[in-house]
Protein backbone atom coordinates (compact mmCIF):
# COMPACT_ATOMS: atom_id res chain seq x y z
CA UNK A 1 0.00 0.00 0.00
CA UNK A 2 1.33 3.44 -0.93
CA UNK A 3 1.72 5.94 1.91
CA UNK A 4 -0.83 8.72 2.10
CA UNK A 5 0.03 12.09 0.65
CA UNK A 6 2.38 13.95 2.95
CA UNK A 7 3.26 10.80 4.88
CA UNK A 8 6.83 9.60 5.37
CA UNK A 9 8.12 6.04 5.26
CA UNK A 10 7.60 5.90 9.03
CA UNK A 11 3.87 6.59 8.69
CA UNK A 12 4.06 10.15 10.06
CA UNK A 13 2.55 13.14 8.28
CA UNK A 14 5.82 14.98 7.70
CA UNK A 15 4.47 18.50 6.92
CA UNK A 16 2.28 18.42 10.03
CA UNK A 17 5.13 17.03 12.15
CA UNK A 18 7.47 19.81 10.96
CA UNK A 19 4.85 22.51 11.65
CA UNK A 20 4.17 21.19 15.16
CA UNK A 21 7.91 20.84 15.87
CA UNK A 22 8.58 24.41 14.69
CA UNK A 23 5.76 25.72 16.90
CA UNK A 24 7.13 23.87 19.93
CA UNK A 25 10.61 25.22 19.21
CA UNK A 26 9.34 28.79 18.92
CA UNK A 27 7.44 28.57 22.22
CA UNK A 28 10.44 27.03 23.95
CA UNK A 29 12.99 29.60 22.76
CA UNK A 30 10.68 32.58 23.31
CA UNK A 31 9.91 31.57 26.89
CA UNK A 32 13.52 30.59 27.57
CA UNK A 33 15.01 33.97 26.70
CA UNK A 34 12.23 36.36 27.65
CA UNK A 35 10.77 35.04 30.90
CA UNK A 36 12.58 32.17 32.62
CA UNK A 37 9.66 31.39 34.89
CA UNK A 38 7.47 31.06 31.80
CA UNK A 39 9.88 28.46 30.42
CA UNK A 40 9.66 26.65 33.74
CA UNK A 41 5.88 26.63 33.32
CA UNK A 42 6.29 25.22 29.80
CA UNK A 43 8.47 22.41 31.18
CA UNK A 44 5.98 21.62 33.96
CA UNK A 45 3.08 21.61 31.48
CA UNK A 46 4.91 19.37 28.99
CA UNK A 47 6.09 16.91 31.64
CA UNK A 48 2.64 16.99 33.25
CA UNK A 49 1.09 15.92 29.95
CA UNK A 50 3.72 13.19 29.65
CA UNK A 51 2.97 11.95 33.17
CA UNK A 52 -0.76 11.92 32.37
CA UNK A 53 -0.12 9.86 29.23
CA UNK A 54 1.94 7.32 31.16
CA UNK A 55 -0.61 7.01 33.97
CA UNK A 56 -3.49 6.51 31.53
CA UNK A 57 -1.51 3.96 29.53
CA UNK A 58 -0.80 2.05 32.74
CA UNK A 59 -4.46 2.28 33.74
CA UNK A 60 -5.48 0.67 30.45
CA UNK A 61 -3.47 -2.38 31.57
CA UNK A 62 -4.96 -2.36 35.07
CA UNK A 63 -1.94 -0.71 36.72
CA UNK A 64 -2.97 1.90 39.29
CA UNK A 65 -0.85 5.06 39.56
CA UNK A 66 -2.52 8.04 41.33
CA UNK A 67 -2.48 10.85 38.76
CA UNK A 68 -3.12 14.00 40.83
CA UNK A 69 -0.54 13.23 43.58
CA UNK A 70 1.99 12.31 40.87
CA UNK A 71 1.39 15.65 39.12
CA UNK A 72 1.70 17.57 42.39
CA UNK A 73 4.96 15.79 43.21
CA UNK A 74 6.29 16.47 39.71
CA UNK A 75 5.49 20.18 40.01
CA UNK A 76 7.16 20.45 43.41
CA UNK A 77 10.27 18.66 42.13
CA UNK A 78 10.76 20.82 39.03
CA UNK A 79 9.79 24.13 40.63
CA UNK A 80 11.80 23.34 43.74
CA UNK A 81 14.86 22.45 41.70
CA UNK A 82 14.86 25.93 40.13
CA UNK A 83 14.56 27.82 43.41
CA UNK A 84 16.07 25.32 45.85
CA UNK A 85 18.69 23.43 43.88
CA UNK A 86 19.70 19.77 43.84
CA UNK A 87 18.90 19.15 47.52
CA UNK A 88 15.31 20.27 47.04
CA UNK A 89 14.92 18.18 43.87
CA UNK A 90 16.15 14.98 45.49
CA UNK A 91 14.44 15.64 48.82
CA UNK A 92 11.05 16.34 47.25
CA UNK A 93 11.42 13.24 45.06
CA UNK A 94 12.08 11.04 48.11
CA UNK A 95 9.16 12.54 50.03
CA UNK A 96 6.81 12.11 47.06
CA UNK A 97 7.78 8.45 46.75
CA UNK A 98 7.13 7.85 50.46
CA UNK A 99 3.80 9.68 50.43
CA UNK A 100 2.56 7.72 47.41
CA UNK A 101 3.68 4.45 49.02
CA UNK A 102 1.50 5.38 52.01
CA UNK A 103 -1.31 6.49 49.69
CA UNK A 104 -1.41 3.18 47.84
CA UNK A 105 -1.17 1.15 51.05
CA UNK A 106 -4.63 2.29 52.17
CA UNK A 107 -6.16 1.02 48.90
CA UNK A 108 -5.39 -2.59 49.76
CA UNK A 109 -2.39 -4.88 49.42
CA UNK A 110 -3.38 -6.67 46.21
CA UNK A 111 -0.96 -5.67 43.40
CA UNK A 112 0.72 -3.24 45.79
CA UNK A 113 4.27 -3.97 44.57
CA UNK A 114 3.23 -3.72 40.90
CA UNK A 115 1.45 -0.39 41.36
CA UNK A 116 4.20 1.15 43.51
CA UNK A 117 6.86 0.06 41.01
CA UNK A 118 4.93 1.79 38.20
CA UNK A 119 4.42 4.85 40.41
CA UNK A 120 8.15 5.17 41.10
CA UNK A 121 8.85 4.77 37.37
CA UNK A 122 6.54 7.72 36.65
CA UNK A 123 8.17 9.81 39.38
CA UNK A 124 11.64 9.12 37.97
CA UNK A 125 10.81 9.08 34.25
CA UNK A 126 10.09 11.82 33.38
CA UNK A 127 9.47 13.82 36.60
CA UNK A 128 12.80 13.60 38.46
CA UNK A 129 14.89 13.66 35.28
CA UNK A 130 13.13 16.80 34.03
CA UNK A 131 14.11 18.58 37.25
CA UNK A 132 17.69 18.77 35.98
CA UNK A 133 16.51 21.16 33.24
CA UNK A 134 15.46 23.51 36.04
CA UNK A 135 18.92 23.16 37.60
CA UNK A 136 20.51 24.22 34.29
CA UNK A 137 18.09 27.11 33.93
CA UNK A 138 18.94 28.41 37.42
CA UNK A 139 22.62 28.92 36.56
CA UNK A 140 23.55 32.62 36.52
CA UNK A 141 26.22 34.29 34.43
CA UNK A 142 27.57 37.79 33.92
CA UNK A 143 24.95 38.55 31.26
CA UNK A 144 22.10 36.84 33.09
CA UNK A 145 21.33 34.40 30.26
CA UNK A 146 23.86 31.71 31.14
CA UNK A 147 21.20 29.27 32.30
CA UNK A 148 19.12 29.87 29.17
CA UNK A 149 22.16 29.23 26.98
CA UNK A 150 22.92 25.98 28.81
CA UNK A 151 19.34 24.79 28.32
CA UNK A 152 19.47 25.78 24.65
CA UNK A 153 22.64 23.72 24.13
CA UNK A 154 20.97 20.73 25.76
CA UNK A 155 17.66 20.96 23.89
CA UNK A 156 19.09 21.79 20.46
CA UNK A 157 21.73 19.06 20.64
CA UNK A 158 19.18 16.45 21.69
CA UNK A 159 16.65 17.52 19.06
CA UNK A 160 19.46 17.29 16.48
CA UNK A 161 19.71 13.61 17.39
CA UNK A 162 16.08 13.03 16.41
CA UNK A 163 16.33 15.05 13.20
CA UNK A 164 19.66 13.63 12.05
CA UNK A 165 18.60 10.09 12.89
CA UNK A 166 15.25 10.48 11.13
CA UNK A 167 16.60 11.70 7.81
CA UNK A 168 19.61 9.37 7.80
CA UNK A 169 17.36 6.46 8.73
CA UNK A 170 14.77 6.99 5.98
CA UNK A 171 17.50 7.72 3.40
CA UNK A 172 20.10 5.06 4.17
CA UNK A 173 18.73 2.84 6.94
CA UNK A 174 19.25 -0.89 6.34
CA UNK A 175 20.84 -2.46 9.41
CA UNK A 176 18.45 -2.76 12.36
CA UNK A 177 19.66 -1.82 15.84
CA UNK A 178 17.13 -3.85 17.79
CA UNK A 179 14.28 -5.59 15.98
CA UNK A 180 12.97 -6.82 19.32
CA UNK A 181 12.50 -3.33 20.83
CA UNK A 182 12.32 -0.82 17.96
CA UNK A 183 12.32 -2.37 14.47
CA UNK A 184 12.56 1.01 12.70
CA UNK A 185 15.83 2.13 14.30
CA UNK A 186 18.95 1.50 12.23
CA UNK A 187 22.68 1.91 12.66
CA UNK A 188 22.68 4.30 9.69
CA UNK A 189 20.16 6.44 11.53
CA UNK A 190 22.36 6.32 14.63
CA UNK A 191 25.31 7.57 12.56
CA UNK A 192 23.19 10.45 11.27
CA UNK A 193 22.18 11.28 14.84
CA UNK A 194 25.82 11.27 15.94
CA UNK A 195 26.96 13.62 13.19
CA UNK A 196 24.07 16.03 13.80
CA UNK A 197 24.56 16.03 17.59
CA UNK A 198 28.30 16.68 17.45
CA UNK A 199 27.93 19.39 14.80
CA UNK A 200 25.19 21.27 16.69
CA UNK A 201 26.89 20.75 20.04
CA UNK A 202 30.24 22.08 18.81
CA UNK A 203 28.60 25.07 17.13
CA UNK A 204 26.39 26.12 20.06
CA UNK A 205 29.01 25.63 22.78
CA UNK A 206 31.39 27.80 20.77
CA UNK A 207 28.79 30.44 19.90
CA UNK A 208 26.57 30.71 22.98
CA UNK A 209 28.95 29.61 25.75
CA UNK A 210 32.22 30.85 24.17
CA UNK A 211 33.95 27.59 25.02
CA UNK A 212 36.17 25.26 22.99
CA UNK A 213 34.44 23.45 20.13
CA UNK A 214 35.70 20.06 21.33
CA UNK A 215 33.61 20.40 24.48
CA UNK A 216 30.46 20.73 22.41
CA UNK A 217 31.48 17.82 20.20
CA UNK A 218 31.99 15.68 23.31
CA UNK A 219 28.59 16.71 24.66
CA UNK A 220 27.05 15.83 21.30
CA UNK A 221 28.71 12.39 21.33
CA UNK A 222 27.29 11.68 24.79
CA UNK A 223 23.87 13.02 23.83
CA UNK A 224 23.49 10.69 20.85
CA UNK A 225 24.10 7.64 23.04
CA UNK A 226 21.66 8.60 25.77
CA UNK A 227 19.06 10.08 23.42
CA UNK A 228 19.02 6.81 21.48
CA UNK A 229 18.72 4.86 24.74
CA UNK A 230 15.83 7.13 25.71
CA UNK A 231 14.04 6.31 22.46
CA UNK A 232 14.60 2.60 23.04
CA UNK A 233 13.34 2.81 26.64
CA UNK A 234 10.17 4.51 25.45
CA UNK A 235 9.77 1.90 22.69
CA UNK A 236 10.15 -0.90 25.24
CA UNK A 237 7.49 0.67 27.51
CA UNK A 238 5.06 1.11 24.61
CA UNK A 239 5.56 -2.41 23.30
CA UNK A 240 4.97 -3.80 26.78
CA UNK A 241 1.78 -1.73 27.09
CA UNK A 242 0.69 -2.62 23.56
CA UNK A 243 0.47 0.96 22.19
CA UNK A 244 2.03 2.61 19.13
CA UNK A 245 2.08 6.12 20.62
CA UNK A 246 1.43 7.32 24.15
CA UNK A 247 -1.38 9.51 22.78
CA UNK A 248 -2.30 11.65 19.77
CA UNK A 249 -1.73 14.94 21.61
CA UNK A 250 0.86 16.23 19.09
CA UNK A 251 -0.27 15.78 15.48
CA UNK A 252 2.45 14.10 13.42
CA UNK A 253 4.42 13.16 16.54
CA UNK A 254 2.15 11.11 18.78
CA UNK A 255 2.12 11.86 22.48
CA UNK A 256 4.15 14.29 24.54
CA UNK A 257 6.19 11.40 25.98
CA UNK A 258 7.09 10.42 22.41
CA UNK A 259 8.94 13.75 22.22
CA UNK A 260 10.25 13.86 25.78
CA UNK A 261 11.77 10.37 25.80
CA UNK A 262 15.23 11.25 24.46
CA UNK A 263 15.29 14.62 26.22
CA UNK A 264 14.78 13.40 29.77
CA UNK A 265 17.22 10.50 29.45
CA UNK A 266 19.97 12.67 27.93
CA UNK A 267 19.45 15.43 30.49
CA UNK A 268 21.49 14.13 33.44
CA UNK A 269 24.69 13.26 31.49
CA UNK A 270 24.49 16.63 29.73
CA UNK A 271 24.02 18.37 33.10
CA UNK A 272 27.09 16.57 34.44
CA UNK A 273 29.23 17.46 31.41
CA UNK A 274 28.12 21.09 31.35
CA UNK A 275 28.83 21.36 35.06
CA UNK A 276 32.31 19.88 34.71
CA UNK A 277 33.39 21.44 31.40
CA UNK A 278 31.61 24.78 31.31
Amino acid sequence: MEPAAGSSRTGRNLPVAIAVGAALGAVTIASLYFVKVLFLAVVIAAVGIGVTELVRSFAARGINVPLIPALVGMTVMIGGAYWGGTAWLLGSFAMTVLLLMFWRMFQGVENYVRDITATILVLVYPSLLAGFAALLLAVHGEQGNRGADLVLVFIATTVASDIGGYFAGISFGKHKMSSLISPKKTWEGFAGSALACMAVGGWLVSWRLEEDVWKGVLIGAVVVVFATLGDLIESAIKRDLGVKDMSSFLPGHGGMMDRLDSLVVALIPVWVLLTLLV
